[in-house]
């Protein structure tokens, strides 16, 4: 049995998957990764008969990923859960296959391409976290004025309507703040690229 509450999700349709992690985060509230997760569970269970081909396995499995992914998101902070919740519910069906049939039928290659995948997830977060800070940096050497700009668009997502109503600024300064904040940017960027 899935330990959380299942919800009508239709009132969260508006809430990115970012938004509903970041409110678990805050108050740990496990409605939140129950919405989150139901929105994925045709998505593990397509992984999950590609790998098994059995529909009553795969059902199995689905449950058993969200009772294992519950307390791993309680412990650690993931930063993208789709593809996250792909790779844990791959490598379960992988164990669940080595485990049923022996290490053979999952031949040595598929092994060398789980540990490589893997391998290539944790390098890839290793940049982005150094791209991260050097944007933090980088943003800090605009004006307030294109800091809160392209903050409130390209990390906010917010759109030009709604910087100005936020702002004050108008409508064609806040598209002359997020350009030139934008071009900006990206010298500080290619500078600092260029020091490394």
């Amino acid at each position: 049995m899935i330990i959380f509450l299942i919800v009508n999700t239709d009132r969260f349709n508006h809430i990115t998957d970012q938004e509903l992690l970041d409110h678990f985060y805050n108050d740990h509230n496990n409605e939140w990764l129950g919405i989150l997760l139901q929105r994925y569970t045709l998505l593990l269970f397509g992984v999950c008969m590609k790998y098994l081909k059995n529909e009553e396995e795969a059902k199995d499995s689905v449950q058993q990923i969200f009772l294992k992914v519950i307390p791993e998101l309680h412990k650690y902070k993931v930063d993208y859960f789709k593809s996250w919740i792909y790779m844990v519910s791959r490598n379960h069906c992988l164990m669940k296959l080595r485990n049923s049939q022996g290490k053979t039928s999952v031949g040595l290659n598929e092994q060398i391409i789980v540990t490589q995948e893997d391998d290539l997830q944790k390098k890839a977060h290793i940049e982005k976290d150094r791209v991260l800070e050097q944007m933090e940096d980088a943003l800090q050497g605009l004006s307030n004025e294109q800091k809160l700009c392209v903050t409130l668009f390209y990390l906010e997502k917010k759109s030009y309507q709604q910087i100005t109503e936020q702002t004050g600024f108008t409508m064609m300064q806040v598209k002359s703040h997020i350009q030139n904040g934008k071009r900006n940017l990206k010298l500080m960027l290619d500078k600092k690229l260029n020091k490394s």
